[in-house]
């Protein structure tokens, strides 16, 4: 298991949420939500630094057949920029199925209502990509998702 902050990032048309890791990869705890604007590359970029982040992963929202949805491309994108404006730090793309469904779920079952809930239902669902994510790691060994080149070619597994 790799040593080292990871950031998760899930990408919303409103909202993007973030959380991060321990530094020994083991558990992931909410950090913020951002509003979706012009500038939330940037904002990422600050709280890679400020965390001393040596990975991004960011949610790819998949169908549950696999297929892309309507989500997908704007996610890839985000992990694009993000990629493009820190080339020296990995930026992943993993799969994020049900992500956020969990996530609306487990604030339900909480007692939050979806009302006040959504300011943090994107954290919650950043915090469950991250730790599927490092649980991956854990159990096989090798790093989750694909790696987005800075350059705009392919992924690399």
């Amino acid at each position: 298991m790799r040593v080292g902050v990871r950031l998760g990032v899930d990408v919303g048309k409103a909202r993007v949420g973030v959380a991060r890791s321990d530094h020994h990869g083991i558990l992931a705890t909410p950090v913020e939500t951002l509003a979706r604007r012009d500038d939330v590359v940037e904002s990422i970029r600050r709280l890679v630094l400020e965390h001393e982040a040596i990975e991004v992963v960011v949610g790819l929202p998949l169908s549950l057949s696999g297929a892309d949805t309507a989500s997908t491309e704007d996610s890839r994108q985000v992990a694009a920029q993000l990629a493009t404006a820190m080339p020296e730090t990995p930026v992943r793309l993993v799969d994020e199925r049900l992500t956020t469904v969990t996530a609306a779920r487990a604030l339900r079952d909480s007692g939050r209502n979806a009302r006040n809930s959504r300011s943090v239902v994107d954290q919650v669902a950043a915090v469950i990509l991250l730790q599927h994510a490092l649980d991956h790691e854990k159990s096989r060994g090798e790093a989750p998702g694909t790696i987005v080149d800075p350059d705009g070619g392919p992924p690399a597994p």
